[in-house]
């Protein structure tokens, strides 16, 4: 084929030379493209590095490979290193600016001496061997109350109510009947002294006072309600009676106590009831009072246990010298011993609940286990582990709190679930 006189491709208007031309660009935009395909096919894929990672100090559930905001505080997020040890699925593992940031610290157990010391928590309360309860010795009906409030402060002798009666009533016509008797019949046969002596014997065992009835004798009038005072002093702490009630005989009327001794009620666990002795010192200690504390006696320790809480009781008894004390005041009471030598721990790195007690002990340079024990006595600081350690085991003393919180945090589940002693 020949090209035409202007170098035209025959059966085309495109010349020979723009062919060239567009041939040339073709084929060097090719080579390009080839090149870069081989560039980019001989270098490395850059890769995150995922040993480190960037979490909130605040929001610690916030995980991103690259430095920048919390979202949801705006804090500026924290640079975290992992550490390439593997852990049991029990085991938690810290980096060591967690380390840092926790204060954890770590001691050796071993065996050491601690004071023979148990705490309970109490209450204050009456004690019943100073407490009264005043009763009506007639049936009859309230008429007057001199102390209607709970809490009111009652002497002995003092008024405490009137009362509407009507076999007292007649029992006072007697007493006055054989008295006018023996003054207008004194030379008879009848003994009427006997007389009057039953008739006044019936008014005392009714509760009647030798003044009263002095003043009946003299006055030679009986009143139709009477009077009765009160045989103890102390503070009402209980009134089920009003103004207009009906009483019965031996009917309590008000219930007063002694507030001179309280008694400061524990409870104790069916473990501790060992290491109580009713000789052992009492201390009572006053949270609500800047921690007054108080020397006591263990007067009673119930010798039967709650089955169902494994509970027991003790009271101690102490002096309450001006009234400061009150029923219903919190209280400690510390039971001390003897020294012994024992295993034993800080008391702040033994974590309790429900289900028991535990220790997180250190099994590698950044990891940490759970582990359930069996505690005994306690003392000021320290706690004793009578069984799940041995000595030499490596023990959190400090921030084992926080273990158990980013425990749960990272496995979803409480590290004493299901374990066993």
């Amino acid at each position: 084929m020949k090209w035409n006189k202007n170098n035209y491709w025959p059966g085309n208007s495109i010349s020979v030379d723009r062919l060239l031309r567009r041939t040339l660009v073709l084929t060097i935009l090719c080579a390009a493209i080839a090149t870069a395909i081989i560039s980019c096919k001989s270098k490395p894929i850059i890769k995150a590095d995922t040993d480190i990672y960037y979490t909130c100090s605040m929001d610690p559930q916030v995980v991103e490979y690259k430095p920048g905001k919390c979202p949801i505080c705006h804090m500026q997020l924290t640079e975290v290193h992992k550490i390439a040890n593997s852990t049991d699925a029990d085991e938690i593992l810290l980096s060591e600016q967690q380390l840092q940031l926790g204060n954890i610290q770590t001691d050796t157990i071993r065996n050491g001496v601690i004071d023979d010391e148990v705490v309970l928590t109490g209450t204050l309360n009456f004690n019943e061997q100073k407490t009264a309860s005043v009763s009506s010795r007639v049936e009859g009906r309230i008429e007057k109350l001199y102390y209607k409030n709970m809490g009111d402060y009652v002497k002995n002798g003092s008024p405490l109510f009137d009362v509407y009666s009507e076999d007292l009533n007649n029992a006072k016509q007697e007493y006055i009947l054989a008295l006018d008797k023996q003054k207008n019949l004194d030379n008879s046969i009848i003994d009427f002294k006997q007389l009057i002596e039953s008739a006044k014997n019936k008014l005392l065992l009714w509760g009647m006072t030798e003044t009263q009835i002095n003043e009946l004798a003299e006055s030679r009038k009986a009143s139709p309600s009477t009077t009765f005072y009160s045989n103890a002093s102390g503070y009402i702490t209980e009134m089920d009676i009003k103004e207009g009630d009906y009483t019965m005989a031996g009917g309590t009327i008000v219930k007063l106590a002694d507030l001179s001794s309280l008694w400061a009620e524990a409870q104790v666990y069916a473990s501790q009831l060992s290491a109580i002795d009713s000789k052992n010192i009492a201390i009572v200690q006053l949270p609500d009072l800047s921690g007054k504390e108080i020397t006591g006696k263990i007067e009673f320790i119930n010798p039967e246990i709650n089955p169902d809480t494994r509970i027991n009781l003790i009271r101690v008894s102490i002096p309450n010298p001006g009234n400061q004390l009150r029923p219903g005041m919190p209280a400690y009471v510390i039971l001390k011993g003897t020294l012994q030598k024992v295993l034993s721990l800080p008391a702040d790195a033994v974590i309790r609940d429900s289900k028991g007690a535990s220790v997180w002990i250190r099994t590698g340079s950044h990891s940490f286990k759970n582990k359930m024990v069996n505690i005994g006595m306690e003392g000021s600081s320290r706690i004793e582990i009578t069984s799940g350690l041995q000595e030499g085991d490596i023990v959190v003393i400090n921030g084992a709190y926080l273990l158990n919180s980013e425990y749960i945090f990272k496995k979803g589940a409480n590290p004493m679930e299901g374990m066993k002693m």
